[in-house]
């Protein structure tokens, strides 16, 4: 069971240069990533033929496989109608991108709700666009990724099953983000057996109820290697991908609402690179741990 899980990662963590991802991600022997930013632009920024151009062919020659394309879909306020309509056009783009990459998955998110709304008011409007998203992800025969996130329709649990069974297709299935249901004061056990059978992708990352930057894997409260080897037990066979969020890199400010400081602690003075080896370093020995246990 266990040698069919595979170790990606978001690898601009690393370096925004993507001769740089490769370099350390061949060091560390890993095969994939999860590719969000190139270069020092987001993927959801390179049209095709820039991608078949530019960055597919480093990969290949590299032996370097994407395991997801880290999106920003979904990214948008819910009453940005222009903001939603464009991402309708950079989602067909980036399924584009997967195809001819060999990528079957898509990370996105359900839509920014201000905080000081009801997020509930708003199911059927999420409900709504998220098929729209979908129904060109089926075109494409590509798998959209629902990440769990605070700040948007989807940060809980329960609204995470209700989108999933709501949109009701085999091409929108679920991402389990440990770190961002701790950040949203949700017990991850309890969101675990709640969505478990839904996810489809796991990012590894971890947070603590007492702060609010992100902590080394397996020294959160984020229940990782619990959660894991009861996943892995009951037949999970996909990826785990490093999020570390354990320093500063550059594309953290457009992912975030909050101020990146509260989400990095920048005392802790930790490179990208040393962070991700770090973050892979802990997997490799939580599947040992794992794989003694079952």
């Amino acid at each position: 069971m266990i040698e069919n899980i595979k170790i990606s990662g978001f690898a601009d963590e690393i370096s925004d240069s993507l001769d740089k991802q490769i370099e350390v991600v061949k060091q560390l022997g890993m095969q994939h990533i999860s590719i969000r930013g190139v270069d020092g632009k987001s993927i959801n920024d390179y049209n095709y033929d820039e991608f078949v151009s530019n960055i597919l062919p480093r990969l290949n020659q590299n032996g370097i496989k994407i395991s997801s394309i880290g999106s920003p879909i979904g990214k948008v306020f819910i009453d940005d109608q222009e903001g939603f309509e464009k991402q309708l056009i950079d989602l067909a783009n980036l399924c584009k991108i997967a195809q001819v990459s060999g990528c079957k998955y898509i990370r996105m998110f359900s839509f920014f709700i201000k905080p000081e709304l009801n997020y509930d008011d708003y199911q059927n409007e999420v409900i709504c666009k998220l098929k729209q998203y979908t129904k060109i992800a089926e075109d494409h025969n590509i798998i959209l990724l629902h990440e769990n996130e605070k700040d948007i329709f989807g940060d809980i649990p329960r609204r995470c099953k209700l989108i999933i069974d709501e949109v009701n297709s085999e091409n929108f299935k679920a991402i389990f983000d440990f770190a961002n249901f701790v950040q949203c004061q949700i017990n991850p056990i309890e969101a675990y057996e709640l969505l478990k059978q839904h996810i489809e992708y796991i990012h590894i990352k971890d947070a603590s109820y007492s702060v609010s930057y992100n902590v080394l894997a397996g020294t959160g409260d984020g229940k990782i290697e619990e959660i894991l080897t009861d996943a892995i037990k009951n037949g999970y066979q996909g990826f785990l991908t490093l999020e570390p969020h354990l320093a500063m890199f550059g594309s953290l400010k457009s992912l975030e609402l909050d101020d990146v400081e509260s989400v990095v602690n920048t005392d802790a003075n930790i490179s990208g690179e040393d962070g991700y080896k770090m973050q892979y370093v802990e997997v490799v020995k939580m599947l040992k741990k794992i794989k003694e246990k079952i």
